[in-house]
């Protein structure tokens, strides 16, 4: 099994609507939407999902009414102002603020505070072809005030290489979430090798930059695409020299297509008669070379932050 990843420093570049392309280009995939704060794959591939599953991590305080002397302890400790007053002289939750740190339970005399299970989100699996099997999406939501992104990243994960054994598919497509943190390491780890989606302007390249250095640090093969790049030839010369210089190949020209949003407005993938020939042959380019390339790894041009000195 191969587990091929698509990553952007920051959200809008087209990562995900180049992982919704490539799925459709493949004949036996599983794509697993690992952007769960803002998961948006679904939306460009459509198919039956199942019933929805619970995602459970950490933990959330409740008062226990018949136990509770309303002494105050567990008011006066909590750092994050979760316990309060109520209007009648009892102790309420505010569930979203509560961090589960169970310092409230520890400080209680009566032991009238209960820690629960936290559902921090649902995941599911959805069935593209029917009966058939042969191409799956796993994706999910992190719910509201949650940060337990990367572990919910890990299950998605989890259940996509568990689709592919079972069906016997042999590529796992990772829609990785933007940007370098937590649930970027999560997509990142114990994978074959990546695509960076950038776009030709400043940010995009220091955008580009960061992600690479992240990539140097999981020692995982990488190269890259820059979408848009006809809008500005300096600044696509300029990702070029960044790529050269951190020895990453660049392998897709996607040129700017006014077709593309139109075509994700209406819910479809920029492919065939929806884009332009061009934008399509480029995409079509960008997934034969990403599928069959073999990505050199990324030069440690800057050594670990943590007390480390630039090393060249």
């Amino acid at each position: 099994m191969r587990r091929l990843a698509i990553f952007s420093g920051k959200g809008g570049t087209g990562k995900t609507s180049l992982v919704a392309a490539f799925t459709h280009l493949h004949s036996r995939v599983v794509a697993a939407d690992c952007d769960v704060d803002a998961a948006n794959l679904a939306l460009l591939l459509p198919g039956r999902d199942e019933p929805d599953r619970a995602f459970f991590s950490g933990k959330k305080a409740r008062v226990l009414d018949d136990l509770c002397s309303a002494c105050g302890e567990c008011v006066s400790t909590c750092r994050f102002g979760a316990l309060d007053w109520t209007a009648d002289g009892g102790v309420a939750v505010d569930r979203l603020a509560c961090e589960g740190c169970e310092v409230c339970a520890r400080v209680c005399p009566f032991e009238a505070i209960a820690l629960d299970d936290n559902q921090a989100g649902v995941w599911t699996r959805r069935s593209l072809d029917g009966e058939v099997g042969a191409r799956w999406l796993v994706h999910a939501t992190l719910g509201v005030a949650q940060d337990n992104s990367g572990k919910l990243v890990s299950r998605v994960r989890a259940e996509a290489d568990a689709l592919a054994a079972a069906h016997d598919i042999d590529t796992v497509l990772i829609d990785g979430p933007p940007g370098i943190g937590c649930a970027v390491h999560a997509a990142m780890g114990q994978v074959d090798r990546i695509l960076v989606v950038t776009e030709p302007t400043p940010s995009g390249e220091h955008d580009l930059v960061r992600l690479l250095e992240t990539a140097a640090q999981f020692d995982v093969p990488a190269c890259v695409a820059i979408n848009k790049h006809d809008l500005s030839e300096r600044g696509s010369a300029a990702i070029v020299a960044t790529c050269r210089r951190w020895g990453v190949e660049v392998i897709g020209w996607i040129p700017f297509d006014p077709a593309v949003p139109r075509a994700l407005a209406r819910g479809e993938v920029p492919l065939g008669h929806a884009v332009d020939p061009v934008t399509d042959a480029a995409i079509r380019a960008v997934w034969e070379r990403f599928a069959t390339a073999t990505c050199g790894p990324v030069r440690r041009l800057v050594t670990p932050r943590f007390g480390g000195a630039r090393a060249g």
